[in-house]
């Protein structure tokens, strides 16, 4: 049996009627975790290939209200530890079966209309991967009902209705507050990141308040308005022409911006990494291995944290824990 693609699609009424089962045997052979025999699924597969049939995946999520597929929303691209998540959220999720649109934001007055598009197509959860959504944004976002779960990854919201799903920055910082400190670095500069009021991470507030309580000092910090290793650049080395006392360590809220902050110090100064002033960073992006740079970094556990994603999706998930995931330390040779 064969269907001409020129007068009609196959339907799975066709796939049923060459293998000779049910049409609800069909159906549920292309569902990841329906009840079928290997065989039976084996032999709808290879009937729908020789006739071409695909199931329609939006009738599909209108008759269960479920559409299997997540929105992935990312406004900052120039930091490449977005690429890490992006590739482990997208196969992990497809691993369990759910696909993803990806949606880039193009800044803070884009987040309602890139919402907008999500709910469009109804998915079953859209993912927050940035910096540009305030509280307001998220709060008429879940007031309008126009995505069922809005999840921020990687970064905490105070928002009661949002899931945030993130690594501990206290305890992350608090570990890499003491590691500077035992180094027996004295004058540390912090280079943080947009300045945000919501949607924020929690680095800055808490190297900054460590440090103060073990040392007693307080500690001066320079700001990037993204997380941008070009714009980390320009602003180490403006704070550094201006500012009297130079730093003995670089301590970054990101690698992107310690990566930026490295190549100012080499380009601009002629100074050495970590004779003269040592760098520390935060995420762990492949870049940070390379000889170029050998950044000494925490790194996050994002295949755990994706998985507690695809448990919240599950709705199996220990909400109590989504924002206390632990990394690790990983010291190379810049500090």
């Amino acid at each position: 049996m064969s269907i001409d693609p020129k007068t009609a699609m196959a339907t799975a009424d066709d796939v049923a009627k060459l293998v000779g089962v049910s049409r609800w045997t069909v159906n549920r052979a292309f569902k990841p975790n329906a009840s079928i025999s290997p065989k039976s699924r084996a032999k709808v597969m290879a009937a729908a290939e020789e006739l071409g049939y695909a199931p329609d995946l939006l009738a599909a999520s209108l008759a269960s209200d479920r559409s299997n597929l997540v929105a992935l929303l990312i406004d900052d691209f120039a930091n490449p530890h977005k690429l890490q998540i992006i590739e482990q959220l997208t196969r992990i999720l497809r691993g369990h079966g759910w696909d993803t649109l990806l949606v880039n934001t193009l800044n803070a007055a884009d987040a309602p209309s890139a919402l907008l598009t999500a709910s469009q197509r109804r998915v079953d959860a859209a993912v927050l991967i940035g910096v540009q959504f305030n509280d307001q944004e998220l709060e008429s976002a879940l007031g309008a009902r126009r995505v069922r779960k809005l999840i921020l990854f990687a970064r905490q919201s105070e928002n009661p209705n949002t899931i945030s799903i993130c690594c501990d920055d206290q305890a992350a910082m608090t570990t890499l507050t003491d590691y500077v400190g035992e180094q027996g670095y004295t004058r540390p500069l912090f280079v943080a990141g947009p300045q945000t009021t919501s949607a924020h991470l929690l680095r800055k507030e808490t190297f900054v308040s460590r440090w103060q309580q073990v040392h007693a000092q307080q500690l001066p910090f320079v700001a990037v308005p993204a997380y941008d290793p070009q714009l980390s650049y320009q602003a180490v080395a403006d704070h550094l022409r201006t500012d009297g006392e130079r730093p003995d360590i670089l301590v970054c809220e990101n690698d992107a911006l310690a990566m930026g902050a490295m190549d100012a110090l080499r380009f601009e100064f002629n100074l050495r990494t970590p004779d003269d002033i040592a760098v520390i960073g935060f995420d762990d992006v492949p870049q940070a291995a390379t000889p170029q740079y050998q950044l000494t970094t925490y790194r996050q556990p994002i295949a755990e944290m994706v998985n507690a994603l695809v448990d919240v999706l599950k709705g199996t998930a220990d909400m109590e824990t989504l924002n206390q995931f632990s990394g690790q330390l990983v010291v190379r040779a810049s500090a």
